[in-house]
């Protein structure tokens, strides 16, 4: 059976309890819309409250340290994660490995911390404009994927997120065909890290993500979903995007 699209919102710095009533929102029309799988990553100060107020959406965060606890000002675990409700964290997001100097060990130390306390993980990758215009984003997506992806046969935890880091926030997108080969290049990578379990897990595009263009992307060869930034902040333009997953 056809795994349905994972779609999953990343509200980033934004939001106060204010925007609970947004979470609701796309909540009550993921009832409706049961062909989309829908999640959100508030920030921390929302992940409790937002698993309260939505109920049929997963809840996730946006980071996790990698340790259990201790002397570490201003992070939050796993287990902490845990207990707020969140069910999957988000690992190696292009704006963490960008804005604070995080490289694949890290990420991948932060994936393991992640299932062992019993969260899935969307583990990001992507490369910068210039490793493209060289013609080495695969090569560079292959190499993060090696060095981020949790170990053991963990597949089933797991989901990883093609995210061009020049799309992100920009409005601009790869073509369609660039991202089917790029997310077919991952597959190959992935049937090779977890054999037993690579070819189920599902392979996210997020970058300049919206309504408009939610379908086409959607359609592309091997393309299981999208992590939505900006067009996740409010119910109207997620929405538009969870009906082209559930449409396709």
């Amino acid at each position: 059976m056809a795994q349905r699209p994972y779609i999953v919102g990343n509200w980033k710095m934004h939001g106060t309890r204010a925007m609970l009533a947004e979470a609701r929102a796309i909540d009550r029309a993921a009832e409706r819309l049961i062909k989309a799988e829908v999640a959100l990553a508030p920030p921390y100060t929302l992940i409790h409250a937002t698993h309260k107020e939505a109920t049929l959406i997963a809840v996730g965060a946006q980071d996790c340290h990698p340790a259990d606890g201790g002397a570490h000002t201003g992070d939050i675990s796993a287990a902490m994660l845990k207990d707020s409700g969140a069910s999957f964290v988000i690992v190696g997001h292009s704006e963490r490995r960008a804005g604070h100097g995080e490289n694949d060990a890290a990420v991948k130390a932060k994936a393991n911390a992640a299932i062992a306390a019993g969260l899935a993980v969307i583990v990001c990758v992507g490369e910068r404009e210039a490793e493209r215009d060289a013609g080495k984003a695969e090569d560079v997506v292959a190499k993060q994927l090696k060095g981020s992806l949790p170990a053991g046969e963990v597949a089933e935890k797991v989901t990883v997120a093609y995210e061009p880091v020049w799309a992100i926030g920009t409005g601009r997108t790869p073509s369609v065909e660039d991202i089917a080969a790029m997310h077919r290049a991952i597959r190959a990578r992935l049937t090779a890290i977890y054999p037993a379990g690579g070819a189920e897990i599902r392979i996210l595009y997020g970058g300049s993500v919206k309504a408009d263009n939610a379908a086409e992307i959607l359609r592309a060869d091997e393309v299981g979903g999208a992590l939505v930034g900006g067009a996740s902040l409010t119910a109207e333009s997620f929405l538009g995007i969870i009906v082209a997953a559930a449409e396709l």
